[in-house]
């Protein structure tokens, strides 16, 4: 049987994130669930009493992340696991946004996983030992029209995560990017915010996503979020896990096209890429 594990989660209140506290919490793991509002985590309190450490904790507040991390490492002696699964979504082509919108994304999404992953690891380098997960997207690989906001949020986590591996491995910290196709989460639905601005010239580019996700999107995509969070409680569990793991078959297929695409013109233009040094 596994060793159960500590494990620390942001964005708890729904999605992936309550529905990992909640298969970790089963499997008996202990796990410091955190949300802006402990309303929302409450019922694991009654659950999970001996197992679960319910925290304030908001991404855009360092005075509530570093209390957090404190604490649970106070409660729990140390933190095997964090998850960066705090996050939500902005549609809008780039003309059409705010610059309020993408600056308050990019803190929640970027920034908030920055400082909640900086608290954590003086006390992983301390014990030599710890695994990040930063969930990230499909999105995080490959940006559709109308998700430049979200995808280049996504894409500074896959950054951040693949330059933070090669910094901590040596130090015993493994690093895992989860990069979630369509899952059947509130993400797309009343967690989703879209630009406020609709400019029609967009409508054959990035208002087709708008109106698909404005739409009957939200509760009928194909992924199962129950599957998603036993797949991350299965990769902390090996001893080499994956820096990437793709979660969805819609996930796999598109990063597998993009990774065709950028080869098919690596192969194309060579010429022009080798052709950049000095005349010897």
């Amino acid at each position: 049987m596994e060793t159960p594990k500590i494990w620390l989660i942001t964005g708890c209140s729904t999605g992936i994130g309550y529905i990992l506290a909640e298969t970790l919490l089963k499997n008996g793991h202990k796990v410091a669930v955190t949300a802006r509002n402990l309303d929302k985590i409450g019922i694991f309190q009654g659950k999970y009493p001996e197992n679960v450490l319910l925290l304030t904790l908001d991404v855009n507040d360092l005075t509530s992340i570093q209390n957090a991390v404190q604490q649970a490492i106070t409660h729990f002696g140390k933190i095997d696991v964090l998850v960066n699964n705090a996050g939500y979504g902005l549609m809008g082509a780039v003309e059409e946004m705010a610059s309020e919108d993408i600056r308050n994304l990019f803190e929640t999404n970027v920034f908030g996983l920055y400082e909640v992953t900086r608290a954590v690891l003086p006390q992983m380098r301390k014990q030599k030992s710890g695994h990040i997960i930063n969930i990230a997207s499909m999105a995080g690989f490959v940006a559709s029209a109308g998700f430049s906001a979200y995808a280049a949020t996504k894409f500074s986590v896959e950054a951040i995560s693949e330059s933070l591996q090669r910094e901590v491995a040596h130090l015993g910290i493994k690093v895992t990017i989860i990069e979630p196709g369509a899952f059947r989460t509130d993400w797309a639905g009343r967690s989703f915010k879209f630009s406020e601005n609709e400019i029609e010239d967009y409508n054959a580019s990035s208002g087709k996503l708008r109106d698909l996700f404005k739409g009957s999107y939200s509760g009928n995509q194909k992924g199962d979020p129950e599957k998603a969070a036993n797949a991350i409680m299965m990769i902390a569990a090996q001893e080499k896990p994956p820096l990437h793991l793709a979660l969805g078959n819609d996930a796999l297929e598109r990063i597998r096209m993009k990774l065709k695409a950028v080869e098919k013109d690596l192969d194309e233009w060579e010429h022009i890429s080798k052709s950049m040094e000095f005349d010897s």
